[in-house]
């Protein structure tokens, strides 16, 4: 058994179907299926049923599979620390971002970052956060910055970065803009354009609304910070923002409004993989968000310098 013969089994075990497993791996179908059929008569088991419809994992293709996964895991962070130790201060960081979020946090970060470290390339992806953490768990992405930090921790490590409060975006017309402060039952009777349902800030001002009394008129949902804004502006309702993001809207049909005492806020955390080496790229971008080191736009926890 070698790790090819492993990495064959886990991409077969992924798509259940060996022709769409051998696209993916750049091999002919009937040499997927021999070294398959090799590998289990190595092992004196049967680690797929082959019906006419779909692959299935047998008991011991499951058992099999855990294991596997657990190989490949070592084997990756084996060739990755050799090469980190050829290449110090090189390589690239993949970081996921969710798209209501955006650079708008950590421009100063990523630009001190780059500044410090020229050669290594920072390749941004914007996704949810259930999208994120599961890029960051199948290694695709090597951080990711969520808006909820995982309840179950045990395949992630975290950290808290900051809390930012919403502020309430309305059109100039709307009465509301000209007030100085105001309290989260003044907005019940507004439509809302509020971020889509499998956002976690979606759910935070469905309760916040509910705890006031009242279920919220929803026009609109998106994922675009920039579209929310857009409807705002067209009159078609009132919005919450994170209050960084507010300090950026660039229109003058659009007034920010605080509240009188924050209801909501965002909570944006960092997550990596547990138990997985980590490139020199990615630790020395963990370091400077821990230290706050061009952070100094964000608003930081209350524990953290």
């Amino acid at each position: 058994m070698d790790i090819r013969q492993i990495e064959y089994f886990a991409e077969v075990a992924r798509q259940l179907n060996f022709t769409k497993a051998a696209a993916v791996l750049h091999i002919s179908q009937p040499s997927l299926s021999k070294t398959m059929k090799n590998l289990e008569d190595e092992l004196d088991v049967t680690l797929f049923y082959r019906g006419t419809k779909q692959l299935e994992l047998t008991d011991a293709g499951q058992a099999f599979l855990i294991n596997a996964k657990n190989v490949l895991d070592a084997f990756e962070n084996l060739t990755t620390e050799l090469n980190d130790v050829i290449d110090l201060k090189r390589g690239e960081i993949k970081i996921g971002i969710p798209p209501i979020i955006g650079a708008a946090f950590f421009s100063k970060l990523i630009s001190r970052y780059k500044e410090t470290y020229p050669s290594i390339n920072i390749r941004l992806t914007e996704v949810g956060s259930n999208t994120i953490k599961a890029g960051v768990s199948d290694g695709e992405l090597d951080i990711g910055l969520v808006c909820n930090l995982p309840v179950q921790k045990e395949n992630f490590e975290t950290i808290k970065l900051l809390k930012d409060p919403l502020m309430l975006i309305a059109h100039k017309d709307n009465p509301l803009a000209w007030e100085k402060e105001i309290s989260f039952s003044q907005i019940a009777e507004e439509p809302f354009i509020l971020y889509r349902h499998d956002f976690s800030l979606h759910d935070k001002i469905i309760h916040a609304c509910d705890k006031h009394g009242f279920y919220p008129n929803v026009v609109c949902e998106s994922s675009q910070k920039d579209f929310m804004v857009e409807m705002v502006e067209a009159k078609l309702g009132i919005a919450l923002l994170p209050s960084k993001i507010c300090e950026h809207i660039n229109s003058d049909q659009i007034i920010t409004v605080p509240f009188h005492k924050p209801v909501v806020n965002l909570e944006l955390g960092m997550i990596w993989k547990k138990n997985k080496y980590l490139p020199f790229a990615v630790r020395q971008f963990i370091a400077m968000s821990e230290t706050g080191i061009g952070t100094e736009e964000i608003i930081p926890y209350p524990n953290q310098q």
